[in-house]
Order: structure tokens, then sequence, then C-alpha cells
């Protein structure tokens, strides 16, 4: 009888150890949506988390502008580039914009650091999928004394496949308290 009870107990322990099978887990596959873009008539659609390859993008775009290659520049905008700059200017198609870089980097010395970036996607107004890149970026240069200056940058880029098409830029300029160490975004 001692042995059955044992057996009995021993089978109990084998049953209750065995691995359970964990139910497989789903894979969410639709978009994250992140925020909402509203219409010029009021109309909201969703922003979804966009392709981050556009970074690297982005990131080789900086290093030919702080190279000075207008060539690698000129080869990454699309076909129609435009440009919005923060005091109001439009500059439209890429010979227009490797001119006004041109005098740019032949007057000044511009430099560009990206700080950060965010990528979305959402239907514009005529219901196509277009994707954006916003990015944070600090420029330095020298004004006309020489003296060298600092603005914070937010450019919002919209893309065409793996090419540039638009660019907004917004900026401020250096405060006080970014010249007393504080953190800024």
């Amino acid at each position: 009888m001692r042995k059955l009870l044992a057996f009995a107990a021993l089978s109990i322990i084998l049953v209750s150890c065995e691995n359970q099978e964990a139910p497989a887990a789903v894979e969410n596959t639709e978009p994250t949506i992140i925020g909402s873009s509203i219409s010029d008539d009021g109309k909201s659609s969703p922003l979804v988390a966009g392709d981050t390859a556009l970074e690297q993008i982005w990131l080789d775009y900086i290093i030919a502008h702080n190279d000075r290659n207008l060539e690698n520049i000129a080869a990454i905008n699309a076909e129609g580039w435009e440009g919005y700059t923060p005091d109001g200017g439009v500059i439209k198609g890429t010979e227009a914009h490797m001119e006004l870089l041109k005098n740019w980097f032949d007057t000044g010395n511009p430099k560009w650091q990206v700080k950060w970036m965010i990528t979305n996607s959402g239907n514009n107004e005529e219901g196509v999928m277009t994707h954006w890149l916003t990015t944070g970026n600090d420029l330095t240069d020298v004004d006309e004394e020489g003296n060298e200056t600092l603005e914070h940058h937010v450019h919002d880029i919209e893309f065409a496949g793996d090419k540039i098409k638009r660019i907004n830029v917004y900026s401020r300029m250096k405060t006080a308290e970014d010249t007393d160490g504080a953190e800024t975004e």
C-alpha cells in the first residue's frame, strides 16, 4: 500500500510538472498610431510611426552639408525639391538650393549637429500616404563680424521614396539660458 501511495504521489508530481505549452503570441501587424493630422477643413486622420530608415538619409544629408558636398546634397534631393526657411523664404528646385548653399558656404561656416529625430507617416488630404521625419538640429555659423552663432532648428522633412522632397525649417536663436549651461531641446 505504501508503494501504491508513493507511486500515485510521484505520478501526480510528474503530471503537474509537465510543460504546458503557452499559447502562441499574436503579432500585431497594425501600425502604431502616434498622433493625428488635422486637415484645413478640420478632419482628423491618424499619424502612425514611420520608417526609421529615413533617419539615415537625413544623417547622410547633414554629413553632405557639413562636408560642403553639393553633389551629394543634390543627389538626395527629390525632383521638385522645396525648402521653406524660418524667415518666410521659399527655395524651389535643386538648382536654386545649390546656388543658395554655395553662396552660404562661400561666406559663412555653417555646421549642423543632429540632436533628435522622429518619423511618422499619414494620409494627406488626397488620401495619399506621406512620410515625414522631424528633427532637432543645432546650427553653428559665423556672423558678419566673424563671431560664432548658434541656432536651434526643427526641420520637418517630407520624403518621396528615399529622396527629400520638402523641408520646412523652424528656428530660434541661442538664449542666455543656453549660454549658462541650461539643457536645451
